[in-house]
């Protein structure tokens, strides 16, 4: 989930195909993230960058019905969603867009907000100038980003399944590129942001619920995130093998009437310089 093609092609239909489930694994992160943007007093104009499927956008239109959200994303598919799921919505539009060079001259954002949608830029400083550039004076952002992958069970846990796993570049483009607090403050500084803060949220990854959460679960898990591209990849017995061992884990983290992972993120804030 870290190229640009992806997101625009097989990612991302993918996401947009099981946008319920999505908002699903995310719900406790996102009354947080909600709440900690309407503390803003910025009810102007709201930029979501990254807004996949809409349902942060969604939530702070209906919140702020004397503001205009505008969803930006590079995926034509989450956007359709997005859209079907935002109508009536005067205040409310979506946009086909990377971020990372949008400019609108009739759309200067007052604030920007982002479930999870930073985390992908090929070119972080220069991204996030150019959010500075095209803001408001006095513009705020607030955005969630995972923590670090040791504390990301939904994570670790299947990238321990998959054989030979590349560790990787920890700070390319992906779900943890800005996992270390200190790096995102330094990009975020340069960039033109202040007063830069990290609030740490820990919560329920819910990957599989239902009347049988373990089946919703490895549904789930064919579809959205590190499994998914495992089992495009695996074939015959080492397929199989890898399919046995990912129902194990989901009935391991069965609880309570659904298969749950421990994740961690950051509700990160920052205002304009």
């Amino acid at each position: 989930m870290t190229d640009k093609m992806e997101w625009q092609g097989q990612v991302g239909t993918s996401w947009a195909r099981q946008w319920q489930r999505t908002d699903r694994s995310f719900s406790p992160l996102t009354e947080r993230l909600v709440e900690r943007i309407l503390v803003s007093d910025h009810a102007g104009k709201i930029a979501d960058i990254g807004c996949g499927a809409g349902e942060l956008s969604i939530k702070i239109a209906d919140a702020r019905p004397d503001g205009h959200v505008l969803g930006l994303d590079i995926s034509a598919d989450l956007l359709a969603a997005a859209s079907e799921r935002a109508k009536g919505r005067s205040n409310l539009n979506f946009g086909v867009a990377d971020a990372s060079v949008w400019q609108d001259p009739s759309f200067i954002p007052d604030l920007y907000i982002s479930r999870h949608g930073v985390m992908f830029f090929d070119a972080p400083v220069a991204a996030f100038t150019n959010l500075a550039v095209s803001a408001a004076a006095n513009a705020q952002m607030v955005f969630s980003c995972f923590r670090a992958p040791a504390e990301n069970a939904w994570a670790t846990n299947i990238a321990a399944l998959v054989p030979s796993a590349p560790s990787g570049d920890p700070h390319a483009p992906g779900p943890f590129a800005f996992a270390d607090p200190e790096r995102v403050k330094g990009i975020l500084s340069v960039a033109g942001w202040t007063d830069v803060g990290f609030e740490p949220v820990d919560f329920d990854y819910v990957a599989g619920s239902g009347e049988d959460p373990v089946a919703d679960a490895l549904d789930f898990f064919g579809h959205i995130g590190p499994a998914a591209r495992a089992i495009r990849m695996l074939e015959g017995e080492a397929r199989t093998a890898f399919l046995g061992r990912l129902r194990d884990l989901a009935e391991a983290n069965l609880y309570d009437g659904a298969v749950r992972f421990a994740a961690a993120a950051w509700i990160v804030t920052a205002h304009k310089n």
